[in-house]
């Protein structure tokens, strides 16, 4: 494998930050950019354009540290900052449609995995066979549980099945690929949700009023920034950020050392440090320190979930597809079976565009890159992806096993 141009990370996240500056620079121009940015949304380019210096290898995120420090600390410190205006009351007023498109992307998951496997058994039973720790199943259960809940759900599912070990990279990749470009799909729509609405026949009135509820109150108590006021935002955001690792170092390390407690989702320091900075900013959101907002809080915070953008854009390598194009399609199948489920259900219950793709990203991406994209909605939304994310993490391990056995049914 040849070296990319640029390996080193302080060179990247500058690359980032000037592949961001240029875009939103773009943008303020107006003009024919407006019309532009209208059928191509900014962020789906935040996106795409890292993932092109990936494939072309320009750069590289197999030895990156970013990703790392992309989710530890630059997610809980934007969902602090996101967090601090947030109307509880309001979220909660989002009636029972977002569980609903929740529970309807697991079902589609559990359910597509066994399909798309006896789809493309007919094509080629060698890509969906196997035998003992090679079988292909085990392997794929492990994207039951990525898919599911997340990274911890994954490597619980590779410890119960016994994949080989020497065979993972291929799901690993298929895992990336997929969900990635089943990522943009989903932030192309983020960047004009009306016309999807409006063939839904969707009511979106409880959604618009969140949205302008926290915009009202943004533009209500906005004023000139201090250097006082950014010291207070930077104590919120980083000191949260602190706590929350505190909290995941020890929380994870207590449930890891109760007997069959250890393959959790409890034991995953991540899944407490999204669980701690959501709280800490909603805790907040109740004290004076919601006042924040009026000096930027929640505008930091957007800059940060754009750098988690281009990071996350950065992972993908549309390559890879053609190294095992049937286990590629295999699991594009898979993720186009949750797709039509959750268009269907939606049809039928009018539920919003948001409900569909948040519904989605809470399982196939969990608290890493649902409030991404519940950000390209509105900042306001972000919340609602993680309370929602958080329970794709309890459910994953065991809709992955249920998601397996039916696969293993299926391969006889």
């Amino acid at each position: 494998m040849n070296e990319p141009l640029i390996t080193n990370d302080a060179i990247v996240l500058g690359l980032f930050a000037l592949i961001l500056g240029g875009l939103f620079y773009l943008r303020s121009l107006g003009g024919r950019w407006d019309r532009f940015f209208t059928f191509v949304p900014i962020i789906l380019l935040c996106y795409l354009l890292p993932s092109l210096l990936n494939t072309a290898g320009v750069i590289s995120s197999k030895e990156s540290q970013l990703w790392d420090v992309a989710k530890d600390y630059f997610l809980p410190a934007a969902l602090i900052l996101l967090t601090l205006s947030i109307d509880l009351k309001a979220i909660l007023g989002l009636g029972p449609k977002a569980l609903i498109m929740f529970l309807t992307a697991t079902v589609g998951i559990i359910i597509g995995g066994p399909l798309a496997v006896l789809m493309i058994g007919t094509i080629d039973p060698a890509t969906v066979g196997g035998e003992g720790a090679d079988a292909t199943w085990r392997g794929l259960s492990t994207l039951a549980g990525s898919w599911i809940g997340g990274g911890a759900n994954q490597t619980a599912m590779l410890e119960i099945y016994g994949y080989n070990p020497e065979r993972y990279a291929a799901m690993v990749a298929v895992d990336i690929i997929v969900a990635n470009v089943w990522m943009a799909i989903l932030l192309y729509g983020a960047g004009n949700p009306a016309p999807i609405d409006r063939w839904l026949k969707a009511d979106t009135t409880a959604i618009d009023r969140l949205r302008d509820t926290i915009a009202d109150y943004s533009a209500r108590i906005e004023r000139p920034t201090t250097v006082p006021d950014l010291m207070a935002l930077l104590a919120v955001a980083l000191g949260g950020v602190g706590l929350s690792h505190l909290v995941a170092s020890i929380a994870g390390a207590a449930f890891a050392q109760i007997e069959g407690m250890g393959d959790t989702i409890l034991a995953n320091d991540f899944f407490w440090i999204a669980v701690t900075s959501t709280t800490v900013g909603l805790s907040l959101s109740f004290t004076r320190a919601r006042g924040l907002e009026g000096a930027g809080a929640s505008k930091i915070g957007t800059v940060f979930i754009f750098l988690l953008v281009t990071i996350i854009g950065a992972k993908m390598d549309v390559l890879q597809i053609a190294d095992q194009p049937l286990l590629f399609l295999l699991g594009f199948v898979w993720m186009t079976i949750h797709a039509l489920l959750l268009i269907m259900v939606a049809k039928l219950i009018r539920a919003p565009f948001f409900f569909v793709a948040i519904g989605s990203k809470a399982n196939v991406g969990g608290a890493a890159s649902a409030p991404v994209l519940a950000a390209a909605f509105h900042p306001a939304l972000a919340p609602v992806a993680v309370l929602l994310a958080v329970l794709g993490y309890a459910l994953g391990t065991y809709g992955a096993i249920l998601c397996a056995e039916l696969m293993r049914m299926v391969v006889g």
